[in-house]
């Protein structure tokens, strides 16, 4: 780890603004806590007397609230340490600060390695005399800015001497404090506000200082939202957190936001839906920090509010995930937000002011520390409990769970590591095996046969719950008014062939599956015809990618061919020899190393010749071209969905990709891309007419248009687009109001129940696929997708090729509401129409989902890079 970016002491800021000096002489301390001597000279210092500026006047920017941890830091060495856990892309730190008493900060090792044992998941009988782990994350919203304000004033708390009330508090708790987990979109947002801002505040709600520019701060420097990668850990923030995390297992877990500024603050116990493996102590100790948080606010006459909007469902969130994971697991939100600015004129009439939010998620901060401390006995008994009661008593229909050894080994080898991510042991099936289990293919209870070296979960783990809320088909869901997706099992996500099993099935240790090591097959001093590679999961995909950016030839079967006695189906990359002989012997090496490191097999074959199928030379094995490709961001454009897009390309293929900003697209020449994204978004602005029917002839002349999701919509209804919503069938709707005109009389207080009637809250559906189809290659006869919004769509007419569609019946998982279960019966889901010389592809399933469907990221890049080839 780079020491001087990570190391305790930063270089000071020069101080050369003739106001900042004046500012600091009437701060008694300022001047020394800036000089050059360094932080520990002189006292401690309060968040206003190190800054120069009263907390909560103006947004302080992420180096500035990390010089004054450091500074906190460095005064408490016998009581506080600063531990450096990562960096975000953007190369901004990523730290925590571990906080003890002094007579528990020389044991900490010893603490945390007891945690482990409490929890089973270290070797040894763990002793329950010791304090709690309570763990506090701030800011994972960028723009929900008021959290990494308030760190400040809580370090100092903890930290200052002459709070008694804290350092007793400190005997039987241990606080890991993570000042900013979205320093990227903290910056963002501070900077833009500091550069805005009036120089006399202007609470207006009108004044730009209360309207981000897209797209906004909330999100990290690939605009994911943080706050749902929790359990999928997708964004480098979350896969480095996790680790540290998982190291201490802490016992009460405190995720601070914001929400609307015309809000005022919410605090636990959470809304329904809980999930059902929530243990009742965790939703009895839900009502207990609320207790602790009313006094604070009752004692300050605070509004607030409790049992409303924040469910408890879905794992993917900072107070979920925790709470599978053994924690008491809550969110905090204050009223304010991005909009709020440092002050805000709300709709009752009253100022907010970032002062009072600061003030606010102080309070709820001390109020966790405290509940921590005081019921520090409880927590660690119920903690202990919580994992044995996993481990030996695992909860649920379904006691393993079944992964077979014939899926593609990529897409196994992606699905253990994030097993081991997660802390959840598996093994391999020993022998064949027949017994009956759920069929997550089928969705149904039937005959099933085990075979050697199928992965294998067991219920009977100390992470067995969370093993339940991964794998389970179908999420009890208590209520409907959930605030996020209702169905995620892995098998489903990963697009893998698995069996949930009522029986415990006994399993050999985790060592290497053969079926998961992937690598070249060819001899290394081979000079072979050419070199096969089979196309099944987006391993395969990045090997392509990685060979056209070094100007390797590449061809793909369109027909299912055998070659020296195996088959091949279609989709297979075919690298012969011949169009590459420039590159000379460098060919097979660089073939052969871009294979391994892809994590894709490559077969050597002699001849060109197949036994069955086409041959290698045939016109139905395709050339593809290297492609240029844009992509569409700005207003108009879901930010979230510009940045699934983005992080795709560069994260997880590493092909270059050009973004096109929507304010000045009309005026790019689009004869330089081959293909155009047009992510999720509200196109009616950024292709008006004559913008239109300039991408009409882009295509016409050879371009491929890749459209997704609210871009297909908008398509939909334009001239010369195959893609047609479904008609409203009026004559129906007047008929049911004459036979019950009485349906017309709607309640009020049922709007949100009626609203969920045409909701559909992230349900898995099979799609079935025409899999003769480039879009299709690589799948079998169905695609299982994360439906997020109802897709009302005619199967195309001719020109048009419906490749991926719902019948009736295909619903498999997670949250429908009736009007839209109707909706999606005999509907389109993906597929492509001929354009002149282009290809229109329509996607109105969102396959790169937050990055975590790994399902569906080959249907992706055939889209990029198979289509219309």
């Amino acid at each position: 780890m780079n020491s001087v970016l990570f190391g305790n002491h930063r270089p000071l800021r020069a101080l050369c603004l003739v106001g900042f000096w004046l500012l600091s002489l009437t701060l008694p301390f300022a001047s020394q806590a800036q000089s050059e001597s360094g932080p520990t000279n002189g006292p401690l210092l309060t968040p206003d007397q190190f800054l120069g500026y009263k907390l909560g006047s103006r947004f302080t920017t992420h180096a500035d609230i990390l010089r004054y941890v450091d500074h906190v830091v460095a005064h408490t060495p016998s009581r506080m340490k600063l531990v450096p856990y990562g960096s975000t892309y953007e190369k901004r730190p990523l730290e925590v600060v571990q906080v003890a008493s002094t007579e528990n900060f020389g044991r900490l090792e010893d603490v945390r390695h007891n945690n482990l044992k409490l929890a089973g998941l270290e070797a040894g009988s763990g002793q329950r005399q010791q304090p709690a782990v309570c763990w506090l994350s701030y800011n994972v919203h960028g723009d929900e800015a008021v959290s990494s304000e308030a760190v400040m004033q809580v370090l100092y708390d903890l930290s200052n001497p002459q709070d008694q009330q804290m350092q007793d508090w400190l005997k039987n708790t241990v606080v890991i404090v993570d000042p900013c987990v979205n320093p990227d979109g903290r910056d963002r947002y501070a900077n833009w506000y500091n550069r805005v801002h009036n120089q006399s505040t202007n609470a207006n709600p009108d004044s730009w200082e209360h309207h981000q520019p897209w797209p906004g701060g909330r999100y990290n420097h690939y605009y994911f939202d943080l706050n749902r990668d929790w359990a999928w850990q997708t964004q480098t923030e979350s896969k480095q957190r996790i680790v540290l995390y998982n190291q201490w297992l802490p016992a009460v877990h405190a995720d601070f936001h914001e929400m609307g500024p015309n809000n005022t603050y919410y605090f636990s116990p959470a809304a329904k839906p809980f999930h059902a493996d929530i243990t009742p102590w965790q939703r009895k100790f839900q009502d207990i920090l609320g207790d602790y948080n009313k006094v604070a606010f009752d004692k300050n006459n605070w509004l607030y509010f409790t049992r409303e909007t924040y469910d408890l469902f879905a794992p993917t969130y900072g107070d979920t995930w925790p709470t599978f994971n053994g924690a008491i697991g809550m969110t905090y939100e204050q009223g304010g937000g991005g909009p709020a600015g440092v002050a805000y004129a709300r709709q009752d009439g009253d100022t907010l002011t970032l002062s009072q939010r600061i003030a606010h998620h102080h309070s709820a901060s001390r109020a966790t520390i405290q509940a921590t401390a005081e019921r520090h006995d409880d927590l660690l008994r119920e903690f202990q409990a919580y994992f044995t009661n996993a481990k030996t008593k695992p909860q649920g229909e379904f006691k393993t769970y079944v992964v077979s050894a014939g899926n593609d080994p990529g897409q196994l080898r992606n699905f253990t590591q994030y097993l081991d991510r997660q802390q959840i042991s598996y093994g391999f099936a020993a022998k064949r095996t027949k017994t009956r289990g759920y069929n997550y293919t089928s969705g149904k209870t039937e005959s099933v046969q085990i075979e050697p070296r199928d992965v294998v979960v067991s219920m009977y783990q100390p992470k067995s719950t969370l093993v339940k809320v991964l794998f389970e088909p179908r999420p009890q869901l208590e209520d409907s008014l959930t605030y996020d997706i209702t169905s995620w099992a892995l098998p489903y996500a990963f697009g893998v062939k698995a069996y949930a099993l009522a029986g415990r099935l006994d399993a050999s240790g985790a060592t290497p599956n053969p079926a998961m090591v992937r690598g070249s097959a060819a001899a290394p001093n081979e000079r072979p015809y050419a070199y096969l590679a089979r196309w099944n999961s987006l391993q395969d995909v990045r090997f392509l990618s990685r060979l056209l950016q070094q100007k390797v030839k590449v061809r793909y079967a369109s027909k299912e061919f055998e070659a020296e006695g195996q088959k091949y189906a279609p989709g297979t990359l075919v690298i012969t020899r011949t169009g590459n002989e420039a590159m000379g012997p460098l060919f097979d090496q660089l073939v052969r190393a871009q294979a391994d490191s892809a994590g894709t097999v490559v077969t050597a074959v002699k001849s060109g010749f197949s036994t069955s199928g086409r041959d290698l030379g045939s016109g139905t094995v395709r050339f593809v071209k290297q492609p240029n490709v844009a992509v569409v961001a700005g207003p108009g454009v879901d930010a979230t969905a510009f940045g699934e897009v983005w992080h795709f390309f560069e994260q997880q293929l590493g092909y270059p990709i050009t973004v096109l900003g929507s304010d000045y697209l009309s005026r790019v020449a689009m004869q330089k891309y081959d293909v155009l994204i047009l992510p999720n978004g509200n196109y009616a602005d950024i292709y008006p007419d004559k913008a239109l029917e300039s991408l009409k002839s882009w295509v016409r002349d050879g371009g491929k248009l890749i459209a997704l999701e609210g871009a297909a919509k908008f398509l939909s209804t334009k001239k010369d687009f195959l893609l047609k919503a479904k008609a409203v069938d009026s004559v129906a709707i007047k008929k049911e109001a004459k036979a019950n005109p009485y349906k017309l009389l709607r309640r009020y207080g049922d709007t949100d129940r009626e609203e969920a009637g045409e909701a559909v809250q992230g349900s898995v559906y099979r799609v079935q696929l025409d899999n003769t189809h480039p879009l299709a290659f690589g799948y079998g006869d169905t695609y299982f997708a994360l439906v997020r919004t109802p897709l009302n769509y005619r199967f195309m007419e001719k020109g048009g090729w419906n490749v991926g569609v719902i019948k009736k019946d295909s619903y498999s998982a997670g949250f429908i509401g009736a009007k839209a279960r109707k909706e999606l019966n005999d509907t389109f889901v993906v597929g492509t129409q001929e354009f002149g010389r282009g290809e229109i592809v329509y996607l109105g399933d969102n396959p790169l989902f937050r990055a975590f469907w790994q399902g569906g990221k080959l249907l992706f890049g055939n889209a990029v890079f198979l289509v219309g080839q």
